[in-house]
């Protein structure tokens, strides 16, 4: 089941960005921006509206990514930390089997799925370097913990 929408915040004053155009592409997603809304240590936060090119292997082009979420939070001693997120099904985030048995279409998607995932996460980790943030990507692990 596809879990899509608009979100409208309790606290619109912390997101940076078209608050009226908050979309949500999964459960996880959503999970994600009520915690952000309501959690007193971010203090700011987006939702792709950070734009990170990168250069695709799949066609040796420059693309654009939006990382899903920027988010800014204030520790416990008043400092200030800033975090690109990705949220993505924990099964995105290894390599496919190196030699399937059979190379279906299934498992072609999933080899050009796994290289245009590190080419954008490899660009928003050095993006995130330049910008003195950190780059985390957040699966259901963290999102459904047990």
């Amino acid at each position: 089941m596809t879990y899509k929408g608009k979100f409208k915040p309790k606290y619109p004053a912390k997101y940076k960005g078209d608050v009226k155009d908050i979309v949500y592409r999964s459960s996880w997603e959503l999970k994600m921006m009520k915690y952000c809304d309501t959690t007193k240590s971010i203090v700011e936060w987006g939702s792709e509206e950070i734009v990170i090119p990168y250069v695709s292997p799949w066609d040796g082009r420059y693309h654009r990514y939006f990382p899903d979420f920027y988010v800014k939070v204030r520790d416990k001693n008043s400092n200030i930390k800033k975090y690109v997120i990705e949220v993505k099904p924990k099964h995105q985030c290894s390599p496919p089997e190196r030699n399937p048995k059979r190379r279906t279409g299934v498992w072609y998607n999933k080899v050009k799925t796994w290289g245009i995932n590190k080419a954008k996460w490899k660009s928003a980790t050095e993006f995130c370097l330049d910008h003195d943030m950190e780059f985390k990507i957040l699966t259901e692990d963290h999102l459904n913990p047990s």
